[in-house]
C-alpha cells in the first residue's frame, strides 16, 4: 500500500448514516476483521475487552429503540458491540499471564514480578478506583483500529456512543457476564440514499492540529 492510498481509504471512510441493509460482508473478509478487534493492542495487554458480533435481526430491532432509534443499529451488515469488564480481579491477571506462558513458552511462575506490578496497579493501586473508565478508553483502541482497517478493505462503519448502556447491558444479559457495553460499531456497505456520503470530510487544517518540535 502507498501513503497515496492509505490516504485515499481514510478520506473515503465517513460516520455512515444509512447502511444498506441488502449488502452483506463476505465471510473470509469478516473473518480478517473479527482478527483486526483481536490484535488490538491494549494497556498491558490485558485485553479487558469483549466484542458481541451481533447479527440476529429481530435481536437488534430490539436495541434501535435504545440506539436513539438510529437505523444503523438494524440495517448494517453486522453490528459489534464493544463491551468491557466492569472490574478487573487477579484472576483476570493470571488468565493474561497464563495465556503468555502458552504462546511464549515457560511458565507464569517466570512472570511473579509482573504479576505484582500489575496487581499493584490496576488491582489495588489508583487505577482500581476508576477501572471501569480505564477500560472504556481500552475499547476506543480497537474502535479505532476496526475502523481503519474496515476503511481498507471499503466497508463503511459508524462510531456510536448515542445508546442507552443499561438497555444494552439488559437486552444481551452482560451484568451477568461482568461487563458493561462500551461503544458500537455498525459495519457494512452505505445506501445509495445516504445524502451525506459524497459530501466532503471536514477537517480541521494540519497546521491547527498537528505541532512538530
Amino acid at each position: 500500500m502507498t501513503p497515496s492510498e492509505l490516504l485515499t481509504a481514510l478520506n473515503w471512510r465517513y460516520a455512515t448514516k444509512v447502511f444498506d441493509s441488502t449488502q452483506k460482508i463476505p465471510a473470509d473478509t469478516w473473518a480478517a476483521l473479527e482478527e483486526s478487534l483481536v490484535l488490538t493492542p491494549s494497556s498491558y495487554g490485558l485485553q479487558p475487552w469483549k466484542f458481541l458480533i451481533i447479527q440476529d435481526k429481530e435481536l437488534r430491532e430490539q436495541l434501535v429503540p435504545h440506539s436513539w432509534r438510529q437505523r444503523q443499529v438494524a440495517d448494517c451488515s453486522h453490528l459489534v458491540v464493544m463491551t468491557t469488564k466492569r472490574t478487573m480481579t487477579e484472576a483476570d491477571i493470571d488468565a493474561n499471564l497464563m495465556r503468555i506462558a502458552e504462546v511464549r513458552g515457560g511458565t507464569p511462575d517466570a512472570l511473579v514480578g509482573f504479576r505484582k506490578m500489575l496487581i499493584g496497579d490496576v488491582i489495588t493501586g489508583e487505577r482500581s478506583q476508576y477501572i471501569t473508565t480505564w477500560a472504556k478508553m481500552q475499547a476506543y483502541i480497537a474502535l479505532g483500529q476496526f475502523m481503519a482497517s474496515c476503511a481498507l478493505f471499503g466497508i463503511d462503519t459508524c462510531p456510536m456512543e448515542g445508546f442507552v448502556a443499561e438497555k444494552y447491558d439488559e437486552i444481551l444479559g452482560l451484568e451477568a457476564q461482568g461487563l458493561t457495553t462500551a461503544v458500537l460499531c455498525p459495519a457494512g456497505y452505505r445506501s445509495t440514499d445516504d445524502r451525506y456520503a459524497s459530501l466532503p470530510k471536514v477537517r480541521f487544517k494540519s497546521s491547527d492540529v498537528i505541532e512538530h518540535r
